[in-house]
């Protein structure tokens, strides 16, 4: 029941013509399934996957001249029919807030600093090869303000304060200094560091940098966390490159996680983006997990994504 009222309210959401909104409201999403032969150790089976596709709904409001009003509201929709009742829906980012000389302020749920600067590093965000899969940090943080101020030489600061919301719980940070654009197209370089403190329960500091050479896009991540209760540590670089041929974008990326101890675990994936059109594209992957003190892991796969 909660399912069909969640859907049915998307639905009228999205019919309703633009003004009844407000102004500059944007609905968007994606559709990416995938079929998807998986062996995360106990043997291999086939499964069709949908991987994080969603549906928002963003905007601004114009308040007044420097001011004005940020929204969005983004849900996961699990379009394979594999979600347990009532959870085919599953909120995203959400947030409500005020932008203008100062920088922007954001109140709700929204992806921590540390998580926001891995940029478009992740090539294979959302898959089995997400970096969430070896490493802590990949934060989407409840009960949230967000800060971000605005850029001075292309250097911008931002900080996500994560509030207790109990007596028994501590409240946690995570900050963050950019320089450049993600997206490599007003600068020539990408970098950021940051600093998650006690989010999650965990330490986390994470050093990022992207840039092309000769038509290849080529970014580094390094990473060290430390769990606050038992004070386990962990060490670990990743390195993504893709480069575009006509319609194909070739795609590799190669992640390491050390523990203390000697454990260490590594995951490697290459793949291929295929575009149909601007909305649309087919794409295949490969990725398997080296795990030391855990079962290996396999998954091949091929799918389509189409955005609107």
């Amino acid at each position: 029941m909660n399912t069909s009222k969640n859907v049915l309210t998307l639905t009228l959401l999205a019919g309703m013509s633009i003004p009844a909104l407000a102004d500059g409201v944007t609905v968007y999403g994606k559709a990416n399934l995938s079929v998807q032969n998986s062996d995360d150790g106990d043997g291999s089976y086939t499964e069709i996957k949908s991987n994080a596709s969603r549906i928002g709904f963003k905007g601004t409001h114009k308040l007044s001249d420097g001011l004005e009003v940020i929204y969005q509201a983004e849900f996961q929709v699990d379009i394979d029919g594999d979600s347990d009742k009532g959870k085919s829906i599953t909120d995203r980012n959400q947030y409500v807030g005020l932008r203008g000389a100062f920088g922007e302020v954001l109140l709700g749920v929204n992806d921590s600093i540390l998580k926001q600067t891995q940029g478009k590093l992740d090539l294979f965000s959302d898959y089995n090869a997400d970096i969430k899969s070896l490493w802590k940090g990949e934060n989407r943080v409840s009960d949230s303000l967000t800060y971000k101020s605005p850029k001075f030489n292309g250097l911008q600061l931002g900080v996500t304060y994560i509030a207790a919301d109990s007596v028994d719980s501590d409240s946690a940070v995570s900050i963050a200094l950019f320089y450049g654009d993600k997206k490599l197209k007003k600068s020539k370089v990408y970098a950021a560091i940051a600093h998650d403190s006690d989010v999650k329960g965990y330490d986390v500091t994470r050093a990022v940098i992207s840039t092309k050479i000769s038509g290849i896009t080529v970014g580094a991540i390094m990473q060290t966390q430390e769990n606050v209760v038992t004070g386990e540590e962990l060490d670990g670089f990743m390195v993504s490159a893709k480069y575009k041929m006509n319609k194909t974008t070739l795609k590799g990326q190669y992640q390491k996680a050390d523990y203390t101890g000697g454990d260490s675990r590594n995951g490697l994936t290459v793949g291929a983006d295929y575009s149909l059109a601007k909305s649309t594209k087919l794409f295949a992957f490969y990725t398997g997990f080296d795990m030391d003190s855990k079962a290996d892991k396999n998954y091949l796969a091929a799918g389509i994504e189409y955005k609107f």
